[in-house]
């Protein structure tokens, strides 16, 4: 299954269930309205994900305003970065 096809199934999902699979973890991911994410747990030990953790820690430091895990980027490129961890 692509990961665009993943994301929209889990955007689409949302409104039915708060529930997240197991192996999976939700984020919410935006610059001033955020949609929720649901990842893989596996994309934490990627070192580039790890990076954007970081950055969002310096942002928002451990205050999460969406009581989740935020992340402060475009929609779009949080969807553009982590195709690349499907592909390869």
């Amino acid at each position: 299954m692509a990961i665009r096809q993943m994301l929209r199934r889990s955007l689409s999902s949302e409104r039915r269930s708060a529930e997240v699979p197991k192996g999976h973890l939700a984020v919410y991911v935006g610059d001033n309205e955020k949609k929720r994410f649901v990842i893989p747990v596996a994309y934490l030990n990627h070192p580039s994900f790890q990076e954007l953790l970081f950055q969002a820690e310096e942002e928002f430091r451990f205050n999460h305003p969406m009581g989740g895990l935020t992340i402060p980027c475009s929609q779009e490129l949080f969807v553009d970065f982590i195709s690349c961890f499907s592909s390869k």
